[in-house]
């Protein structure tokens, strides 16, 4: 195993110490970021064998390996993705299992929302520990790196407003609304935003936010959006569609494109995976999978516009801003470590579940660092 990480290792190094003492050098063939890793079990390996990345996380709990910083280790995975090939995904058998497993969690109807409420539905208390105060929980847009984490998270959520051309108004249909700060932002400047959520938590905080903003141009509703009814000059979408599933991205496209009205534009904020990497992806269970985002996919775009302009959708204005992600993971795990330093996380969670949100901030900044993965605005347009 480690001798075809070596291999797979086209940009930077890792510097690893056995669990004998001995320290090894992989791969260091271009340029790239050095991670420190310590094996400090045999049993790290077997378990990135059987179960990826999934399972490299459980060896992590286990105390089988540690970093002083894992991100330069997650970010080396991504970045050499497509040397390393299958190195990092499930075996045969512990990928059957796991695939099952993801499967029985697709995004039907009923799974739709118990899956929702499992991410979402921690509390609104927990969001709001490390969240920037607009509580927006997706990528910010960085004019410059030293940029307030909440004047990007404006900037971004502008941008997916002008990206919609409506005037004041005019009804917007946001899909997975989240905590409503886009919807705030779109009522301000007069427009009429119905927002959808499956996640109760998300539903009462919407409605306090519209009472004490004292808006009527919001409303907020349980619903998903294969049910949603009604036309719409336009529609937003910011970071919802990855928990929609490969299987059911033909009826989220049906829906926008029922609910637009002819002409109407959707502004669409999407997290996708290297097309290249794809199929290796969508055929194995990665950690977030398994562990944070159950029946969660990300995107690949060349597929996903495909069935977009299948559906009369012109695909306008495609923009990528990963390593403003990666920074925006930073900055939140610069939050949530606070967070927990002044005890201000809720306390009803089970023991490890801070180390968890840790890890899983620190394994996607890497990914986004490395590159494999991106995310986007783009501008869907009903054709007329």
């Amino acid at each position: 195993m480690l001798g075809r990480i070596d291999q797979g290792l086209e940009f930077g190094a890792i510097e690893a110490t056995l669990p004998s003492g001995r320290a090894v050098r992989l791969g260091g063939r271009g340029e790239g970021p050095v991670a420190v890793v310590v094996l400090h079990r045999w049993r790290a390996m077997l378990r990135l064998a059987t179960g990826g990345s999934a399972g490299w996380y459980e060896a992590w709990v286990s105390g089988d390996w540690s970093s002083p910083d894992p991100v330069p280790l997650f970010d080396l995975f991504m970045r050499n993705g497509r040397a390393l090939g299958n190195v990092g995904r499930a075996g045969r058998l512990t990928g059957i299992v796991r695939r099952f497993a993801h499967w029985s969690r697709r995004n039907h109807r009923a799974n739709a929302r118990r899956n929702i409420q499992f991410h979402y539905d921690l509390g609104n208390d927990f969001y709001r520990a490390w969240l920037d105060p607009s509580m927006t929980y997706s990528s910010a847009l960085f004019a410059d790196p030293a940029d307030p984490l909440e004047a990007a998270q404006g900037r971004k959520l502008q941008a997916i407003l002008d990206r919609t051309e409506t005037k004041p108004g005019d009804t917007i249909l946001e899909i997975g609304c989240g905590w409503g700060s886009f919807a705030e932002r779109a009522a301000r400047a007069g427009r009429r935003v119905h927002g959808l959520t499956l996640s109760s938590e998300q539903k009462r905080f919407v409605e306090q936010r519209m009472a004490d903003a004292k808006l009527d141009g919001m409303e907020v509703s349980l619903t998903d959006y294969r049910d949603a009814t009604g036309s719409y000059d336009a529609i937003a979408s910011i970071e919802m569609v990855e928990a929609v599933g490969q299987e059911y991205w033909p009826a989220y496209l049906d829906a926008i494109a029922a609910r637009l009205k002819p002409g109407g534009r959707a502004a669409l904020q999407y997290i996708a995976i290297d097309d290249a990497l794809f199929d290796a992806y969508a055929n194995n269970v990665d950690f977030i999978q398994a562990y944070i985002f159950p029946g969660g996919l990300l995107l690949s775009t060349k597929r996903f516009r495909a069935l977009a302009e299948a559906r009369g959708l012109a695909w306008q204005d495609e923009h990528r801003f990963g390593q403003d992600y990666a920074e925006t993971l930073y900055r939140w795990r610069l939050a949530f470590d606070a967070a927990e330093t002044a005890d201000d996380l809720p306390d009803n969670f089970p023991p490890g579940f801070a180390n968890l949100w840790r890890y899983y901030l620190m394994y996607c900044e890497g990914g986004f660092r490395g590159g494999g993965i991106h995310v986007a605005q783009v501008t869907l347009v009903k054709r007329a």
